[in-house]
């Protein structure tokens, strides 16, 4: 007799109903979340550790993840994965590559996330694209004992992203000044030094790399937790602020950060968002914004530029859209993304604040807009030699 297949030992279970079996990986038990899909063929740890992903399972379509192993180096946060657990076509393999410093599934058990492997995930994709992105149980047990029909209640019983402000969860719990920059071959990441240009970041979920890209272009950087007021921020005399990504419902967020944008902007600074960020100010502004079918999740995404016509791939995360059509006179659209024509990216007619609903930091992606850090910055030395 052939060998029978092997049990499975993870179960995907959405709220419709539809089940997906494979081979769990890293932690054991149970989660709920939201199930997105990215199309990066690079970067699952950045992923991974991005905060902006709380509250979701991340689908991998590229099938080999894991192959490089992880780094310490590459976490986007300083906390645990943001992510709940991760889907993926082949299971990982032995990591090759001179920076690794461990193997993924031995990653993912001792941060608490769970990986399911063997999975189709071109029909999963396309499930996402179709219906929106659904609520999902993910579970793992190595005996293969599954509860189908409490899965499917979990996923069926879960609230999911609408109203549910999550930056309180994935915030800094108090100040602290950054000052490490890009990294470069072949020295690695190295220290900002010297006086720069005095910058407070409002952590709502902020990447490593977007501190890194503002200290590499000249800036001095204070990071506040989400709840700063106007008063915390202003206090501190910067010279510009930027408002950082973030994950869940910016209108759930912006309950408490949007009066703070509005105070920093009767200061008349200098002002930089960023993805949730992005949200945030459009709100503040009096714009509104909306929860997408499916969202935007990779590194190769092109966005053009109405006001030059250049066309940039970017990396792009988030769920949750500006409706271009409620912008106030005054607040420009400035980007666009050419997948489907949402909004991304804003700025004031007459002032400098701006914002992009894409990630210009990448890490995982490409490199195209890193002039924006340059920007922002060039507006704080042209309001100081003012």
């Amino acid at each position: 007799m052939p060998n029978a297949a092997p049990r499975p030992t993870a179960c995907l279970a959405l709220a419709d109903g539809t089940l997906f079996f494979g081979h769990g990986f890293g932690a054991t038990g149970e989660c709920v979340a939201e199930l997105v899909f990215n199309t990066a063929m690079t970067g699952y740890q950045e992923i991974m550790t991005d905060p902006s992903y709380a509250g979701q399972v991340v689908t991998f379509t590229f099938p080999h993840v894991g192959n490089v192993g992880v780094t310490p180096e590459d976490d986007e946060s300083a906390e645990t994965p943001a992510a709940a657990g991760l889907v993926v076509k082949w299971d990982p393999t032995e990591p090759s590559n001179w920076r690794s410093t461990g193997d993924l599934p031995g990653w993912l058990a001792r941060h608490g996330r769970i990986g399911i492997g063997g999975i189709d995930t071109r029909r999963l994709t396309r499930a996402i694209r179709q219906q929106g992105a659904p609520h999902v149980a993910l579970a793992h047990d190595p005996s293969g004992n599954f509860d189908i029909e409490a899965l499917v209640a979990r996923a069926r019983a879960w609230k999911g992203l609408v109203g549910l402000d999550l930056a309180r969860d994935v915030t800094c719990g108090q100040s602290y000044r950054w000052d490490e920059m890009r990294w470069a071959w072949p020295a690695g990441y190295s220290r900002r030094e010297g006086p720069g240009l005095r910058v407070v970041a409002v952590d709502y979920g902020a990447k490593r790399n977007i501190l890194r890209c503002l200290a590499s272009a000249g800036c001095e950087v204070t990071v506040l937790p989400a709840s700063a007021t106007a008063a915390d921020v202003l206090a501190l005399n910067p010279e510009g602020v930027f408002l950082s990504n973030g994950p869940g419902d910016p209108a759930a967020t912006g309950a408490y950060a949007v009066p703070m944008i509005r105070g920093v902007l009767a200061a008349d600074l200098p002002l930089f968002g960023i993805c949730l960020g992005h949200q945030m100010l459009a709100l503040a502004l009096g714009a509104r914004t909306v929860k997408m079918n499916h969202g935007h999740h990779g590194a190769n995404h092109p966005v053009k530029d109405v006001e030059t016509g250049k066309v940039e791939i970017t990396s792009m995360n988030h769920g949750f859209t500006v409706d271009s059509q409620t912008l106030p006179a005054g607040v420009l659209e400035t980007h666009v993304s050419l997948f489907d024509g949402s909004n991304c990216g804003i700025r004031m007619a007459d002032r400098p604040v701006f914002s992009v609903q894409y990630h210009p930091e990448a890490s995982p992606g490409p490199q195209d807009s890193y002039y924006l850090f340059e920007r922002f910055a060039a507006a704080m030395r042209a309001r100081r030699a003012a």
